[in-house]
């Protein structure tokens, strides 16, 4: 059974950073491309980050490009996130995803105050 587990959100003030962890089990990590995603209240589901399963190549949204920063630890079977400078528009509900799958992790809310 594939699981997904986030963690690291919280509330932080503008400018502020935080490091988001995403922990998988019941799959092959290093096998699969892996991804950050978003969903703010009221809006639609937002692309944020992804990264490659092996070279760790990484692509990001525009509106997080020079500010996030993706990464993983095969080794640890996690997936991260960092952020800096956050800015209020970055308040969302932030997922994990395995790349291409239904697999998604339950969430974890990143509250940005101005």
């Amino acid at each position: 059974q594939v699981q997904l587990v986030e963690s690291g959100g919280g509330l932080v003030q503008a400018g502020g950073s935080l490091r988001l962890a995403c922990v998988a089990s019941g799959l092959s990590f290093n096998t699969y491309a892996m991804g950050w995603w978003r969903q703010a209240a009221g809006k639609e589901r937002e692309f944020v980050a992804a990264i490659s399963r092996m070279n760790h190549t990484p692509y990001y949204g525009d509106s997080v490009k020079g500010r996030f920063t993706i990464s993983r630890d095969n080794a640890k079977n996690t997936l991260y996130l960092h952020m800096n400078n956050l800015i209020p528009e970055d308040t969302a509900v932030y997922y994990c995803n395995v790349l291409g799958t239904a697999y998604w992790g339950q969430g974890t809310q990143v509250t940005v105050s101005s």
